[in-house]
């Protein structure tokens, strides 16, 4: 999970109904930052954000930080511009039911998902995202293994506004750096990831204004050179086991602080980033191209009831 986007969804004209019968879904996570997989190839499903939030919700529903609605770019009116750069379109919802721009973890999953169901094989693949069109690298994997190979992600370049920002947990504040992945950052290095508090709440922040829809915030340490380790509160989701651009941001963010600037020194900057969930290698490249490279897998598929499902003229009720 990486962000919410003030925007509504685009929906199709028949939202009066729920399904009529079951719906399929699938199961997956990228370094324990989970995701329920709608394929829905034609966009007929009516995703009302209450209707993501139940999906969501791991009690009542089946559980995940996101869900990963996979709709042919030609069928979404977000994506048919995109749709001769790329096939498949990975709409975005936060567990809240906001909309995201773009979730570097799902990205990787959304593409094992079109492995898995035999829409593409190992090797490159591009993916429509409301960040645009991500160049997508398939590894193939060891024999008999059922996840495959590794999945790099060109996630795009950074850009880093260069605003003086703080973020605050209790009586503890810290300097941050802003990064934005296509979605913002607020990356702040600590002395240890337990001063961070629960992160279910989102920590405070200074000025409002360079973050007005909200932050992503992570907070970081050494491990050793060019290793480090975070926890992020998510925007949208509060504490999540993983975040793809924001493993990115914390990358970047090491990298400017060690004194390492790729497009400068013509030397790739590449740091392993570990993550309550597992661990992510991140590369700035010297063009600023970020690449993320990890692990993805699709755990377990099944059926919907159409119960859970509300119509999205109710969905604020």
């Amino acid at each position: 999970m990486d962000g919410v986007s003030t925007a509504e969804p685009s929906r199709p004209p028949y939202e009066t109904a729920p399904p009529a019968g079951p719906v399929a879904f699938l199961k997956g996570h990228g370094t324990e930052n989970d995701f329920v997989v709608l394929p829905d190839p034609e966009n007929g499903l009516d995703l009302s954000p209450a209707t993501v939030a139940r999906l969501c919700d791991r009690r009542a529903g089946i559980g995940g930080d996101g869900v990963l609605h996979v709709v042919r770019s030609a069928a979404h009116p977000e994506a048919r511009h995109l749709a001769d750069q790329a096939e498949w379109f990975m709409d975005y919802r936060n567990s809240d039911g906001s909309v995201a721009e773009m979730c570097g973890n799902g990205v990787r999953v959304f593409a094992r998902y079109l492995q898995y169901a035999g829409h593409a094989g190992a090797g490159e693949l591009a993916v429509a995202t409301r960040g645009g069109v991500k160049k997508v690298h398939i590894a193939k994997g060891p024999a008999g293994d059922p996840d495959g190979g590794e999945i790099t992600v060109r996630m795009g370049r950074a850009v880093l506004p260069g605003e003086d920002v703080t973020v605050t947990v209790g009586e503890l504040s810290w300097p941050a750096r802003h990064v934005d992945m296509g979605n913002p950052h607020a990356v702040a290095f600590v002395a240890d990831l337990d001063q961070a508090g629960e992160l279910r709440t989102a920590p405070e922040y200074a000025p409002a204004e360079v973050y007005p829809h909200g932050v992503n915030v992570e907070f970081v340490v050494d491990r050793g050179e060019r290793h480090v380790a975070m926890r992020v509160h998510e925007r949208g989701s509060g504490e999540t086991r993983s975040c793809g651009t924001g493993a990115c941001a914390v990358a970047v963010a090491a990298a400017r602080r060690d004194g390492a600037d790729p497009a400068l020194t013509g030397v790739p900057a590449t740091y392993t980033v570990d993550l309550p969930g597992g661990r992510l290698v991140i590369t700035e490249r010297p063009d600023g191209e970020v690449e993320m490279t990890g692990p993805a897998a699709i755990v377990a598929e099944g059926h919907i009831s159409p119960a859970l499902f509300v119509r999205s003229e109710t969905a604020d009720a």
